[in-house]
């Protein structure tokens, strides 16, 4: 095949964000009420049994974690973001409990959506039918165009993206983890595939420039991991990239005589699937973890989870 004969990027037409239909909007995202002084009267009609009991002893090592000020580490999958749960993450990390965030570059592209018109997750079985799946111009130019300041700056995509939001001044920034990220100080690394996102089918993307940002983001992300030791890595909602990414995170810390220590893991996910379980629960209980794994959705476990976190503050 010859370099005619390849597929061109996406040239063709392009479709604006304010005439784009989204089914996922900012009027419906989760509240955060001002105290979770009644957890507690949850947790009496929550049995010491099974997966309840499983996860008062995740809140209870998270805790014990950040009181010691070793790493909790927040990896998320975009699906997180799609159910309206942006702001419990974000709270999380105003409150010092998440030390560190990795996502894929699906999750960037929803967090971006939110943080600058309050809406995302378009109709892809529309989309598709149409021609229009995953032509928005607005959201593709800001993720490309960050991408591209990334390798000219040696930044990685997650501050690289954060910091764009910043420059444009997004109006919902305080629901926009990674704008919540970059102002609390806290890393957020973004790992691609090529391919995946919608953004990659523009014609300003740039593998080189994505494949260096995500590059930069997996060695932040491994540095994390280097630290691990009686901390707690958290896998929300990725089924393959991000177990994928602590696996061989995990692999290079063993490989370099790294201190793990006694940690702990855990899965959260709609349905059990082999990648998180193996990579995240079962896998690493060989290097001496802890392992949990809850199967439920996100939008009615993750509150659960949050307010027992929040309420022990």
């Amino acid at each position: 095949m010859t370099g005619s004969d390849k597929c061109q990027p996406f040239s063709g037409r392009k479709e604006s964000i304010a005439a784009r239909t989204s089914k996922v909007h900012l009027g419906d995202f989760a509240g955060l009420p001002g105290d979770f002084d009644w957890y507690p009267k949850l947790r009496q009609m929550m049995p010491n049994l099974l997966r309840s009991r499983d996860l008062e002893l995740l809140s209870q090592a998270i805790l014990e974690a950040r009181r010691a000020s070793r790493p909790v580490v927040w990896m998320m999958g975009a699906h997180v973001l799609k159910c309206g749960l942006g702001p419990l993450v974000c709270r999380l990390v105003r409150s010092g409990v998440i030390t560190a965030i990795a996502t894929n570059g699906a999750g960037a592209i929803h967090d971006i959506e939110i943080a600058m018109w309050g809406k995302t997750s378009e109709d892809v079985g529309e989309g598709l039918q149409t021609g229009s799946f995953g032509t928005t111009a607005e959201t593709a130019r800001i993720f490309n165009d960050a991408a591209r300041v990334c390798l000219e700056t040696g930044t990685g995509l997650g501050k690289g993206l954060a910091k764009a939001l910043a420059e444009l001044k997004a109006p919902n920034a305080g629901v926009s983890v990674l704008a919540t990220a970059l102002e609390a100080g806290v890393p957020l690394t973004v790992h691609v595939a090529i391919g995946t996102d919608v953004v990659h089918e523009h014609d300003e993307a740039d593998g080189k420039a994505l494949g260096y940002a995500s590059m930069e983001d997996f060695r932040t992300f491994t540095s994390v991991i280097l630290g691990l030791k009686g901390g707690v890595v958290l896998n929300v909602g990725s089924a393959v990239v991000l177990p994928e990414v602590f696996l061989k995170a995990l692999a290079i810390a063993r490989n370099r005589g790294a201190d793990l220590g006694a940690f702990t893991t855990a899965n959260f996910d709609m349905v059990s699937l082999y990648r998180p379980v193996t990579n995240v629960v079962e896998r690493p209980k060989l290097v001496g973890a802890t392992g949990y794994n809850f199967t439920g959705n996100h939008e009615i476990l993750l509150p659960v989870f949050v307010a027992s976190l929040l309420s022990r503050l």
